[in-house]
C-alpha cells in the first residue's frame, strides 16, 4: 500500500523488524553507525592526551584552563550540532543525516591539525563537536529502529560503551605520536588529530550499504519503498517472508509541530521527560568533568609525562568498555529500571570512596587508574542507559529530536561546565577542591539513581510503537 503524505497507511513494517533474528546485516549496521561514539571517544581522548604537549606549544601554549576550557566547546559544539541535525533527521531521514554529519567531523577534525592559535583551534573543535553532536541524533534513531526489540538494550549499550574503543585508540595513538623520538612535540598532537578523518573516511564508504529506515519511510507515507527495504533485508538474513499474519499498525503520516513536541514531553510523558533530563544531566556532568581533566590529574599530582598518559588510559578505557558489555545483557532481562538504578548508584558510591582516598594521598597513579576503571565500570553501563532511556521513550515522529534535545539540555546542564569547573580546581593545585568536585558527581550521580528507580519504565523487550504510541496512530 503506497499512501499519500496525509493518506491512511497500514503496514506490518515494525512486526516484520522485529521478528528477525540476530545477523550479518545487524552486525553491518553496528559496525557502520556505531563508529559514532568509537569517533567521539577517540576525539575526547585525544584532546585529554595531549594536553600537555598543547600546553608546552610553541604555537598554542595552552594554559590549564585553556585546555578544560577546549574541552567545554567541543561539547558546546556537541549540544548545538544534536540540536539542529536532530531537527534535520526527523524531516530528511536518518541516512543523509549520517553521512552528512560524518562529512562535516571528517572536515572538521582534520582542519583541526592545521590550528595556528587557539582561537583557530577552538572553533575547529566546535565544528567537530558539532559533527559528533548530529552524528548522536541520526544514528541512535536509525540503530533503534534498525535493531530487533529483543536484542535492542545489550546492543544499544554495547555500541554506547565503544566510545572506549576509541578512547583506547586514541591513547595508543597519542602515546606513538608524541614520543619525542618518533615526532616533534609540535607535530606529534598535530598528526593526533589526524587519526579520526582516517578512520571515519573509511566508515564513510561503509555506510553506502545501511539502507533508510523502514520505520521513518512508514511514517511519512512512503510505505512501498519501506517494506521493499524490508523485504531485502529478510532476503539478506535468509528469514523470507511472514508465513503468518503479523500485528499491523494503522496511523496518518504526521510531521510534528512544534506545539506537538511540547505536547508529548510535558504533558503526555511529563515523568519520562523528568527522568531523561536527569540521566542524561547526571551523567554527563560525572563523565566530562573528570575525563576531560584525566591527564591533568596524572601530571599535576603524580608526574606523569604527557607521552605516558595514554598508558594510563588504556586499563580505563578497558573497564568503561568491558561494563556495557558484560552488564548489557541485565537490561533485557533483569529490567531497565532496577539496572539504571544499580549502576547509577554504584557509581556514585565508588567515586565517594576514591574522592576519599585522593584526598587523603593514598593512591599513587596507577592505583589512582585502578579505582577509576572500578568506578566507570559502572558508570559506562549507567551513561549508555541513558542514551537508551531517551531514544526508546517517546513517539517515533520525533525520536531524532528528542534525542537531540535531550542530550542538549543534559549535556548543557551537566557536561558544558564541568570540565572548565575541574580545570579551574586542578589549577589551584590542591587535592581538597578537587575532592569536593568529585563528591558532587557522585552525589549527582545518586539523585539519578533515585529518579530512575522512581520514574523508570518497563521498556525491555517491547517495540518501540508499544513503549511509545507514534502520534499518527490510528486505532
Amino acid at each position: 500500500m503506497t499512501g499519500s503524505r496525509d493518506a491512511l497507511v497500514e503496514t506490518d513494517v515494525p512486526a516484520r523488524l522485529d521478528r528477525l533474528t540476530w545477523g550479518r546485516f545487524h552486525t553491518l549496521v553496528v559496525v557502520a553507525l556505531g563508529i559514532t561514539w568509537v569517533l567521539d571517544g577517540l576525539e575526547v581522548t585525544i584532546t585529554g592526551s595531549v594536553a600537555g604537549a598543547l600546553k608546552s606549544s610553541p604555537v598554542l601554549h595552552l594554559t590549564d584552563m585553556q585546555v578544560g576550557l577546549a574541552g567545554s566547546i567541543y561539547l558546546v559544539g556537541a549540544v548545538s550540532g544534536a540540536l539542529f541535525f536532530g531537527w534535520l533527521t526527523d524531516r530528511l531521514g536518518r541516512k543523509k543525516l549520517f553521512t552528512l554529519t560524518l562529512g562535516l567531523y571528517l572536515a572538521a577534525t582534520a582542519a583541526t591539525a592545521l590550528s595556528p592559535s587557539f582561537a583557530v583551534f577552538a572553533l575547529f573543535r566546535l565544528l567537530t563537536g558539532a559533527g559528533i553532536g548530529g552524528e548522536y541524533a541520526a544514528i541512535n534513531s536509525a540503530i533503534q529502529e534498525l535493531i530487533p526489540a529483543r536484542y535492542r538494550g545489550h546492543t544499544d549499550l554495547v555500541i554506547n560503551g565503544s566510545f572506549w574503543l576509541g578512547a583506547a585508540l586514541g591513547a595508543l595513538g597519542a602515546v606513538g605520536l608524541l614520543d619525542s623520538g618518533l615526532f616533534s612535540p609540535e607535530l606529534g598532537w598535530r598528526l593526533s588529530f589526524g587519526i579520526g578523518a582516517i578512520l571515519g573516511l573509511g566508515i564513510l564508504l561503509l555506510r553506502r550499504w545501511i539502507p533508510e529506515s523502514p520505520r521513518w519511510l512508514m511514517l511519512h507515507g512512503r510505505i512501498t519503498e519501506a517494506e521493499m527495504i524490508v523485504a531485502s533485508i529478510e532476503q539478506r538474513l535468509g528469514a523470507g517472508a511472514p508465513t503468518h499474519p503479523l500485528p499491523r499498525l494503522r496511523l496518518r503520516p504526521h510531521a510534528p509541530t512544534l506545539a506537538d513536541v511540547g505536547r508529548t514531553l510535558f504533558r503526555d510523558y511529563p515523568r519520562r521527560t523528568l527522568l531523561g533530563l536527569v540521566l542524561m544531566a547526571t551523567q554527563a556532568f560525572f563523565y566530562n568533568a573528570i575525563f576531560f581533566t584525566y591527564a591533568l590529574v596524572l601530571g599535576r599530582f603524580y608526574g606523569v609525562a604527557d607521552a605516558d598518559v595514554g598508558l594510563y588510559l588504556l586499563p580505563f578505557a578497558a573497564g568503561n568498555f568491558l561494563g556495557p558489555l558484560l552488564l548489557g545483557r541485565l537490561f533485557d532481562t533483569v529490567g531497565r529500571r532496577p539496572m539504571i538504578a544499580i549502576t547509577y548508584a554504584m557509581s556514585g558510591l565508588l567515586l565517594f570512596a576514591t574522592a576519599w582516598l585522593f584526598v587523603r594521598g593514598v593512591l599513587d597513579a596507577r592505583t589512582q587508574t585502578m579505582a577509576w576503571s572500578v568506578v566507570f565500570f559502572f558508570a559506562s553501563a549507567a551513561a549508555s542507559s541513558a542514551y537508551l532511556t531517551v531514544s526508546e521513550s517517546f513517539p517515533l515522529e520525533l525520536r531524532a529530536l528528542a534525542i537531540a534535545l535531550f542530550y542538549a539540555f543534559g549535556t548543557a546542564l551537566g557536561g558544558v561546565a564541568g570540565p572548565w569547573l575541574f580545570g579551574t580546581l586542578i589549577g589551584t593545585g590542591g587535592r581538597g577542591p578537587i575532592g569536593w568536585g568529585y563528591g558532587l558527581g557522585a552525589t549527582l550521580m545518586l539523585g539519578g539513581a533515585a529518579a530512575a528507580w522512581w520514574l523508570g519504565i518497563a521498556a525491555e523487550r517491547r517495540s518501540l510503537e508499544d513503549i511509545a504510541t507514534p502520534l499518527g496512530r490510528v486505532d
